[in-house]
């Protein structure tokens, strides 16, 4: 349920009537003040609330029921576009556009220190890198792991870029105290136990839409990291499986309008995992940044053919520059900021 205030509505008679609607349910109520109107959010069983009876109340302006069974995630509940802020000096929503860059493993430390300086250097606002990898078959590439987040951080020491890397695991949770955005995979979309906990830290989380999820299982994947109090969400549409063969999946380019009415979450795209082939890179880049999408994770390799995980997708550092040029002409036409 959405409850509409009445402009000149003090702080006082706000807490007022959020106390009185507590007592008519057991509901969590958010408030969101924008320039000229101040809407109220009620998350939990709303049924017994009597609208008509809420709707009287002096301060109220309208109420409406939210038929959508994501809540906190709802453009309803927060008409503006939420900015996520990272590392405390970098946002990804709004006005700026965002990129973020760098190898699908973090294979050794000259490896990452030289693709995050190349990526740096084109442009890019964010480092990418994977400590833990989740792999088809058990005996491929896994990943550095803790080591993996020692080099990440390294690179963060030499250039100064926010790092973004998977968890894989409750378990590994302490070890990404010091990581700028922890990324949820496709393949973890739906480990709940996961979500929750990720809702309890105050770190944006990155959320990839799985391979064969709807965006309204997206959304509500979304919803339990934001049921936990960390709304700091940031949806990934990376492409999902369908009967085509000749990509690695299908970019739902739809998907970034889509999320972008119902949510007010930031959206950004992953055409790389979404294709899996390089010289596709460019042209989903710009049609994501047309569609509305606020940012871009690009798998950018110093040795793409002998990568140890999706070299076949990655872009070299100077196929990287020459795609960044694009962008940046891409991301003007469209009014943002890079």
């Amino acid at each position: 349920m959405v409850v509409i205030l009445k402009q000149g509505v003090t702080k006082t008679q706000i807490e007022e009537f959020t106390n009185w609607i507590q007592q008519q349910a057991e509901v969590q109520v958010s408030a969101v003040y924008g320039a000229q109107t101040t809407i109220l959010g009620l998350v939990g069983d709303t049924s017994a609330i009597d609208i008509d009876l809420v709707s009287s109340k002096d301060v109220v302006e309208t109420v409406k029921r939210v038929q959508e069974p994501y809540k906190n995630a709802n453009r309803k509940f927060h008409p503006d576009d939420t900015v996520v802020t990272v590392a405390g000096d970098r946002t990804i929503g709004g006005t700026q556009f965002s990129v973020i860059a760098g190898p699908c493993s973090v294979e050794s430390e000259e490896q990452i220190i030289e693709v995050a300086r190349r990526v740096k250097a084109a442009g890019a606002t964010a480092l990418r890198g994977g400590a833990f990898k989740p792999r088809t078959s058990p005996y491929s590439f896994q990943g550095l792991k803790a080591e993996g987040l020692d080099l990440l951080r390294r690179a963060r020491q030499v250039t100064g870029l926010p790092i973004v890397t998977e968890i894989m695991s409750l378990a590994h949770l302490d070890l990404f105290a010091d990581v700028d955005v922890i990324q949820v995979g496709a393949r973890n979309m739906q480990n709940f136990e996961l979500l929750k906990e990720l809702g309890h830290c105050d770190k944006p989380i990155l959320l990839k839409r799985g391979l064969a999820n709807t965006i309204e299982e997206l959304l509500m994947s979304a919803e339990y990291i934001m049921a936990g109090g960390n709304h700091n969400v940031i949806l990934c549409e990376r492409g999902i499986r369908t009967f085509e063969s000749y990509t690695r999946n299908t970019l739902d380019i739809s998907a970034v309008p889509i999320l972008k009415r119902v949510s007010h979450l930031p959206v950004v795209v992953d055409p790389s995992h979404a294709t899996g082939i390089t010289w596709l890179v460019e042209p989903l880049s710009k049609a994501a940044i047309v569609a509305g999408a606020d940012g871009l994770i690009i798998e950018v390799h110093n040795d793409p053919g002998h990568a140890l995980s999706d070299g076949a997708q990655s872009l070299t550092p100077d196929q990287f520059d020459g795609v960044m040029g694009e962008i940046g002409r891409t991301v003007d036409f469209c009014g943002k900021t890079l």
